[in-house]
C-alpha cells in the first residue's frame, strides 16, 4: 500500500478547484465530514446498488468506473486519476450507485460526506454553481462519447483517444510518445470496443506507419499525419 502517513485533509481540500475561494472556516467544516480512503490495486470501493453517502476525490492513483451486463461483460464508463472526483450526481439524486468503482493502482481518495456538502451549499451559492458546472462538463463528455460510439468508426475512436492523450506541448510534434494510463483491455472497453478489435486497429495503424506500439508506450512519428486519419 502507499504511504500510510496521516494527510492534511484541510490542505488537500483547499487545493481542489471545486473549493477554491472558500474561507478557512468553510474548509474546516467540510474537512470534518471528510475521511481518507486507502484502496489497494484491484480493490472495490463500492458496488452497483450500494448507497451513496457522499462523493470521492482522488488524491493519487487511478479509479475505474464500470458496470457488468447481464451476460457478464464489463463496460468501463470512466477512467479517473489524480484531482478527479466522482459520485456527485448520484449523491444529489439520493439514489444508489449505478456503477462499481475499482482501484486500478494503489490509490488514496477523500470521501466527502453528503451532509457536509449539503450544509455548505446552503451557506455558499458559489459552491453550488461550481458543482453544477463540474457535473455539466461530465454530462457534456458523456454526450460526446455517445456521439463517438454512434457516428465514428473504431479506428476514428482510437485515433481520437490517442490525440487526447498527447502531452499538451506535443500537439503538433514529431516522434511523440504516449504512455497509455492503463491496460489495453480497459481502454478498449472505455471506447466501446472489444480488446481484439482494439488490438487489430492498433496493428493496422502500425502497418500504416502512423504509430509504433511498444507495450503501453505508443510512439507517434508525426502527429499531423495521425490527425489526418481522425475523420
Amino acid at each position: 500500500m502507499p504511504n500510510s502517513q496521516p494527510i492534511n485533509i484541510e490542505a488537500l481540500l483547499a487545493n481542489i478547484p471545486l473549493f477554491n475561494g472558500l474561507a478557512p472556516d468553510e474548509i474546516a467544516r467540510i474537512a470534518r465530514g471528510t475521511r481518507e480512503v486507502n484502496a489497494g490495486k484491484g480493490e472495490i470501493l463500492f458496488h452497483k446498488g450500494d448507497p451513496c453517502n457522499g462523493f470521492h476525490l482522488i488524491v493519487y492513483g487511478q479509479i475505474k468506473l464500470a458496470f457488468t451486463s447481464s451476460q457478464g461483460t464489463e463496460k468501463v464508463v470512466e477512467i479517473l486519476s489524480q484531482g478527479h472526483s466522482f459520485g456527485e450526481a448520484v449523491m444529489f439524486m439520493d439514489k444508489p450507485y449505478i456503477v462499481f468503482a475499482q482501484a486500478l493502482t494503489d490509490s488514496l481518495l477523500l470521501h466527502i460526506s453528503k451532509n457536509a456538502v449539503f450544509d455548505e451549499l446552503a451557506r455558499d451559492h458559489n459552491l453550488c454553481r461550481k458543482m453544477l458546472a463540474g457535473m455539466a462538463m461530465r454530462l457534456h463528455q458523456l454526450m460526446n462519447d455517445v456521439e463517438s460510439y454512434s457516428l465514428h468508426s473504431g479506428k476514428q475512436r482510437i485515433i481520437g483517444y490517442l490525440l487526447r492523450e498527447l502531452p499538451e506541448h506535443d500537439g503538433h510534434g514529431r516522434n511523440v510518445v504516449i504512455t497509455l494510463p492503463t491496460n489495453k483491455g480497459i481502454i478498449a472497453s472505455r471506447l466501446n470496443l472489444t480488446q481484439e478489435h482494439f488490438s487489430r486497429i492498433l496493428h493496422e495503424l502500425s502497418e500504416d506507419g502512423l504509430i509504433v506500439v511498444e507495450g503501453r508506450r505508443i510512439h507517434v512519428p508525426c502527429v499531423a499525419n495521425l490527425k489526418k486519419h481522425e475523420g
